[in-house]
C-alpha cells in the first residue's frame, strides 16, 4: 500500500516547526509502560471466544457459534430470522474454502437473489449492496475485547457489503480473534513488512450502527445495518 505525498507533508510538518527534516538518527521510542500489550494478553482462544459472546451483548449484536460442517445450517437460520431476499457477499476465496460455493448459488432455492461482488461492473456493486436485506463477509481479524470485525477491503471485498445493507453478518473463524486492537495493528504492520497486501483500507465494524445524541439516546440504524450477527466457526 503506497503512502501519498509523504513526503511533502512532512517537509511541511518540519518546517512549521522551524527545521527541515530529520532523515538520518530518528530511532522509534521505546515505552518503559505499555498497558495495551497486557489486556487479555494470556487468554486461550477459547476464553477470547467468551470475551467476545460478552461483547456482543454490550453492542447490540447476535452471537452464534457453530463448525465448518454445520456453517451453512447456522446461515440459513440466521437469513430466515432475518427475513431477507437480497444477499451480497464479498467475492472471496474463503467462501470455497469453505465449501460454501453451493449455498451461495446466484439464486437460492428458498427464492433469495444473491449478488457477489464484481469488479467488472464498477459503481453497480454499491447500487445492489444499498438494495440488499443482508450483507455477509468472512471477518480477516476480531478484536474481543471491543467485538470488531477488521476487514481488509479491496476490489473484491468492498466496505458497501458491511455498511449499505439492512442487516450484516460477519463469519469469523476463530483463529482471526485477538485480544484488541494493539494485536490487530501488531499483525498489519507485520505482513506490510513481509510485502503482502493487506487492502485498500481496513475497515472496523462493531456491531450494528449505534449513535447518541448529547443526552446519551441510543440510535441504532442511522449510518449502517440495524442489525448484525457473528457467526465464530471454530475449525476453520
Amino acid at each position: 500500500m503506497a503512502i501519498q505525498n509523504r513526503d511533502v507533508f512532512l517537509e511541511r510538518l518540519a518546517g512549521r516547526l522551524g527545521r527541515g527534516p530529520r532523515t538520518v538518527g530518528v530511532e522509534r521510542p521505546e515505552w518503559t509502560v505499555r498497558p495495551q500489550h497486557k489486556v487479555l494478553v494470556d487468554a486461550s482462544q477459547d476464553e477470547l471466544v467468551d470475551v467476545l459472546k460478552r461483547q456482543c451483548k454490550v453492542i447490540h449484536t447476535d452471537f452464534r457459534k457453530t463448525n465448518i460442517e454445520s456453517l451453512a445450517q447456522t446461515l440459513d437460520e440466521v437469513i430466515k430470522n432475518y427475513s431477507g431476499n437480497k444477499i451480497i457477499i464479498a467475492n472471496d476465496q474463503r467462501t470455497a474454502d469453505a465449501e460454501l460455493d453451493f449455498y451461495f448459488d446466484r439464486k437460492r432455492a428458498d427464492g433469495c437473489l444473491v449478488h457477489v461482488w464484481d469488479e467488472e461492473i464498477g459503481k453497480e456493486n454499491q447500487q445492489r449492496a444499498e438494495q440488499a436485506d443482508i450483507g455477509i463477509t468472512f471477518s480477516d481479524m476480531t478484536l474481543a475485547e471491543s467485538g470488531t470485525i477488521a476487514l481488509f477491503n479491496d476490489k473484491n471485498q468492498s466496505r458497501s457489503i458491511s455498511l449499505l445493507p439492512h442487516s450484516y453478518i460477519a463469519i469469523i473463524p476463530k483463529s482471526t480473534i485477538v485480544p484488541r486492537f494493539t494485536q490487530a495493528a501488531q499483525q498489519v504492520r507485520k505482513r506490510l513488512a513481509a510485502g503482502e497486501k493487506v487492502g485498500s483500507c481496513v475497515s472496523l465494524v462493531t456491531g450494528p450502527s449505534n449513535s447518541a445524541d448529547i443526552e446519551m439516546h441510543l440510535i441504532v440504524g442511522v449510518h449502517g445495518p440495524v442489525e448484525a450477527t457473528y457467526i465464530v466457526v471454530e475449525d476453520m
